[in-house]
C-alpha cells in the first residue's frame, strides 16, 4: 500500500493541472465529448488530454463496456486523490481570484425542472449569452443522485422545492420564490364553471407529472390532506402538462406561475383547489466547497436576481 502511494504521488509530481482538471471531467462525465463539453474545449483537445492521461498512467482509464465507457481499477484508485487535490486547489485558488464574465471562461452545470427553466431561467440564460460571451450554462433535469454530483464535482447547483428535497448531504442553499399549485382545466371545459367543486376535483380524469426521482409537490400535498388522486395520465414535463388539457375532459394542478405564462397558448383556465394547498419554497442549492469561488457567487447572485424579477 505504501508503494502504491508513493507511486501515485511520484506520477502526479509530473502531472500539469490541466491535466488533472481533464482526468476529473473525463471520470465524471465518462464520456470525451461531454467531458469536453464541462470544460469548454474541444473534443480533439479532449482526446488528447486522455491519450496523455493513458500514456502517463500506463493504463487505459476509460474502456467500453457494451455501449458506455467504465474507469478501469486503476482509474478509480486515482479518481479519490486527485479530486482531494482539485477541491483544495480550488478553494486555495478561489480565495484569491477574481472572476470577470466579460473575459474569463467558465462553464457551469445546473440541474432544474423544465417548469424552473421556463420561469427563472430563460431570461437570465439570454442575458448571460450577451453579457458573458465565455460562460456556458448547461441545464440538466434532476436526477437522483443530485447530491452526489454535487459532491464529486460533476454539477454546479440545483435547483427544486425546498419542501421535496431529502439529501443527508451537507448542502448550502438559499431561497429564490415562491409559487402555489392551482386546478387548470380546458378553457371551454364542458363540466367545470366558475369554481370547481371537492367531487369534481375526485372524478375527473387526472393528468399528473411523474417525470423525476422525486416526488412532486403535488403529489406530496394531496396525500398528506387525504385527497390523493388517481392518476389518468402521466407526463415527464411540467410545461407540457397544461398543453395537453385542450378539448379535454382532464384536470391537472399546476405551478400558477407557470399556468398564467401559458394560459392563452394552451387555451386553459386556473381554478382555485376545492383542498387547501400549501405554497411551494424554490431554492437552490451548492456544496460548501463552491461557498467562496468568485464564479460561482457571481452565477448564484445573477439567479438570485433573476428570481427577485419575479416579483417585481
Amino acid at each position: 500500500m505504501q508503494e502504491s502511494k508513493r507511486w501515485l504521488v511520484r506520477d502526479l509530481q509530473r502531472v500539469d493541472l490541466n491535466l488533472l482538471v481533464a482526468f476529473d471531467a473525463l471520470m465524471a462525465e465518462r464520456s470525451v465529448t461531454r467531458a469536453a463539453e464541462r470544460m469548454a474545449v474541444g473534443q480533439p483537445a479532449m482526446s488528447a488530454s486522455l491519450a496523455r492521461l493513458r500514456k502517463l498512467f500506463n493504463d487505459p482509464l476509460l474502456v467500453r463496456d457494451g455501449r458506455v465507457f467504465v474507469p478501469t481499477p486503476v482509474a478509480e484508485s486515482l479518481t479519490g486523490p486527485i479530486r482531494q487535490s482539485l477541491s483544495i486547489m480550488e478553494g486555495a485558488l478561489g480565495r484569491r481570484r477574481t472572476f470577470d464574465p466579460t473575459v474569463d471562461q467558465q462553464t457551469f452545470t445546473l440541474l432544474a425542472s423544465d417548469y424552473v427553466l421556463l420561469v427563472l431561467l430563460k431570461s437570465l440564460l439570454s442575458e448571460v449569452a450577451a453579457e458573458a460571451p465565455r460562460v456556458r450554462i448547461n441545464v440538466r433535469p434532476i436526477s437522483g443522485d443530485y447530491a452526489d454530483q454535487l459532491r464529486r464535482g460533476q454539477i454546479d447547483l440545483f435547483i427544486v422545492p425546498r419542501e421535496i428535497e431529502r439529501s443527508d448531504t451537507p448542502l448550502l442553499s438559499e431561497d429564490l420564490f415562491h409559487d402555489r399549485l392551482v386546478c387548470a382545466v380546458d378553457v371551454d371545459h364542458p363540466e367545470v364553471g366558475d369554481a370547481i367543486t371537492r367531487e369534481q376535483f375526485q372524478t375527473l380524469p387526472y393528468l399528473a407529472y411523474d417525470g423525476g426521482p422525486l416526488p412532486s409537490a403535488a403529489q406530496l400535498q394531496l396525500r398528506a390532506r387525504g385527497a390523493e388522486r388517481a392518476i389518468d395520465v402521466t407526463t415527464q414535463s411540467f410545461v407540457v402538462a397544461p398543453l395537453m388539457l385542450r378539448g379535454t375532459r382532464f384536470l391537472t394542478l399546476v405551478h400558477e406561475r407557470l399556468g398564467r405564462s401559458l394560459a392563452t397558448q394552451a387555451q386553459i383556465r386556473l381554478l382555485e383547489p376545492p383542498v387547501v394547498l400549501t405554497p411551494i419554497t424554490e431554492a437552490m442549492f451548492w456544496s460548501p466547497r463552491h461557498q467562496d469561488s468568485p464564479a460561482h457567487r457571481w452565477l448564484r447572485e445573477r439567479i438570485r436576481q433573476s428570481a427577485e424579477m419575479l416579483n417585481i
